[in-house]
């Protein structure tokens, strides 16, 4: 090699690293695999306040959500959307039973919400969450946007069950 190559190599800008994209990018075309489930992710919705999305997933004619967030380490819950209905947003009990279940609040917030896909709500907006914990570990969310309310039921997930494959 001549000494004029290997100072223009020197100066030369090499490419930098590839960064492997966080788990908070999954989106629509995605498939995500959720305790040996696998799910394609048709819809997400980022709550641009908190470091949070919650992926709508589809398998076969069953939906359900894993919403994620990062905080000290990466909590994952998995939901499956419930029937009820409340009466307004003040209206909103720190205590609610179901089904022999007391869940306890744990966490209310608002933020700014983007949409992406096939959400529960398909714009962005500002949106109003209540996070329940009941003493044996199982979770209710409730959100209301745009005047509509959506209520969900669910469980914690092991960081360890949960496996992304990107789509193209």
């Amino acid at each position: 090699m001549s000494l004029f190559k290997r100072i223009h190599h020197l100066f030369a800008k090499h490419e930098p690293p590839r960064v492997e994209p966080g788990i908070l990018t999954v989106g629509p075309g995605d498939v995500v695999e959720v305790s040996l489930v696998t799910y394609q992710v048709t819809g997400r919705t980022r709550n641009v306040s908190r470091n949070a999305v919650m992926l709508t997933l589809q398998d076969g004619h069953q939906i359900r959500y894993l919403h994620i967030e990062e905080r000290e380490q990466v909590v994952y819950q998995l939901y499956s959307a419930i029937d009820g209905r409340l009466d307004s947003v003040d209206a909103v009990p720190t205590t609610i039973e179901m089904d022999g279940v007391a869940y306890h609040l744990e966490e209310h917030y608002t933020g700014h919400v983007t949409a992406q896909g096939k959400t529960p709500f398909p714009s962005s907006g500002e949106q109003h969450i209540w996070q329940f914990q009941s003493d044996q570990r199982h979770l209710l969310r409730i959100e209301w946007q745009d005047g509509r309310f959506m209520l969900y039921e669910g469980e914690f997930v092991l960081p360890a069950d949960v496996q992304v494959l990107r789509g193209t």
